[in-house]
């Protein structure tokens, strides 16, 4: 692999946090906020910072399985928000592309001529789910097997000590932030493990993910450098363990897969750094919500928490049912490869066909009472959370573990979890979760 920094640093950029630094800028340069003069523009994360964004995808899906957005920041769209209409253009990865080459899976438009990098190209992280076959084939076989069932038994032990002994150490009595005390730790440590990555700088995997995942940050052009600098911090660091773990026999850690496939180990810095992109928020933002959005789901719904309490049975399902009712990845975005036609609609060459998951998990053609939590729901297994086809979520499996294994934990502690204080959403269009959740911990 190319070398991606050639300066050895003692210390690693650790701020600004990525949310603080948009609301700092947004409110320094309040003409720069976002425009969205379409009512159905979904990609305003006003309707997700305020919870209000349910009714707009119902009258969407009321009136049909896709919609034109002409007009919004990150230029024109089709909004597609019915369950069926979304696993049918899963289902064509030829005719609607995933590749970073025709703009990648988020919302964003592709970078133009004045996102140059240091090296004179466009600033782009090729990673495998932002590409097509065959080179998709390859790159998430590589990765496969860290997330197979015999890891998964392999990684329950440790799943359920340290799931453990972060429960046992919450405070009782007061208020505290789930999401900074729980949700936030566990799932780093987890991020930590997969990469044997130096448990001591570990927050920097969570710094590293909110800085990469937050859409948001690419309309604030002032940002844009300071994002690039920190990515390139994040590839550096790997760059080093990468270089370490050459000298070091084959091991079951992501990194150790990567050096030892021939679909990987040559991988441009770039698209090294894309990848870890994919690996750290994947691994990261999306487990870490759920765990939160699961006790303020319980909380909201005490005839559910009732039955969690009650029989510990439904956990399993239960998972799948705070998923679906979470859904911690709000869109993935396609690009059409030709000219085709879609329910009726015209999809032109190179539209960009925007996929809401988080509308699909609430149709209710699907799922009767979608806006309701149901740990007992026959067919919450179906919901889109994790995509659907080629480019469903490779760790699927391990978040379900982690989310399994904390309400066991939870249940084992007969611990329940109110909402006693400040519920701040995260302010996004891509990632749906929890920056602020203020609860408190009784028995029951």
């Amino acid at each position: 692999m190319a070398t991606i920094a050639p300066d050895a640093k003692s210390e690693w950029t650790r701020s600004p946090r990525a949310h603080e630094a948009l609301r700092h800028y947004l409110d320094s340069h309040p003409d720069e906020r976002p425009k969205h003069p379409h009512e159905w523009d979904t990609s305003r994360s006003d309707i997700y910072a305020e919870n209000r964004w349910e009714p707009i995808f119902a009258e969407m899906r009321a009136s049909g399985p896709l919609h034109y957005i002409p007009e919004s920041p990150f230029g024109p769209y089709w909004s597609v928000v019915q369950h069926k209409a979304i696993q049918h253009v899963e289902s064509l990865p030829e005719l609607f592309s995933s590749s970073w080459e025709h703009g990648g899976i988020t919302i964003l438009e592709r970078l133009d001529e004045n996102d140059l990098g240091p090296d004179g190209e466009r600033f782009e992280l090729p990673m495998f789910i932002a590409m097509d076959r065959p080179k998709h084939t390859g790159q998430r076989r590589t990765v496969a097997p860290a997330f197979a069932p015999k890891e998964m038994k392999r990684l329950e032990g440790e799943i359920r000590e340290r799931t453990g002994e972060c429960l046992d150490k919450l405070p009782r009595g007061e208020t505290f932030n789930w999401v900074d005390r729980v949700s936030i730790p566990l799932t780093t440590g987890m991020l930590a493990i997969l990469f044997d990555f130096p448990w001591e700088d570990r927050d920097l995997l969570t710094f590293w993910s909110d800085w990469s995942g937050d859409t948001e940050l690419m309309l604030a052009r002032d940002l844009e450098d300071t994002r690039r600098s920190i990515q390139y911090e994040m590839g550096e660091y790997f760059q080093k363990l990468w270089a370490k773990k050459t000298q070091e026999e084959p091991g079951a850690d992501l990194l150790s897969m990567m050096i030892h496939s021939p679909a990987m180990n040559q991988m441009s810095p770039q698209e090294f750094m894309g990848n870890l992109v994919l690996l750290i928020v994947g691994g990261n933002d999306t487990t870490r919500n759920t765990m939160s959005g699961i006790v303020h789901a319980l909380d909201k719904f005490p005839d559910q928490r009732k039955l969690f309490e009650e029989d510990p049975s439904v956990i399993p399902n239960g998972v799948q049912e705070c998923i679906r009712y979470q859904t911690p990845l709000k869109h993935m975005r396609r690009t059409a490869t030709e000219d085709t036609e879609l329910f009726g609609h015209q999809i032109a060459k190179g539209d960009k066909v925007v996929l809401w998951y988080n509308s699909a998990n609430r149709d209710e053609q699907v799922f009767d009472d979608a806006e309701k939590l149901d740990l007992k729901r026959e067919n919450a297994r179906r919901h889109l959370a994790f995509g659907y086809g080629i480019h469903r979520c490779v760790g699927a499996r391990l978040a379900e573990l982690q989310l399994r294994v904390l309400m066991e934990e939870m249940h084992e502690r007969r611990m329940r979890v109110h909402v006693a204080g400040e519920v701040e959403r995260v302010r996004a269009n891509f990632v749906e979760g929890f920056r602020v959740l203020e609860t408190e911990v009784t028995r029951f």
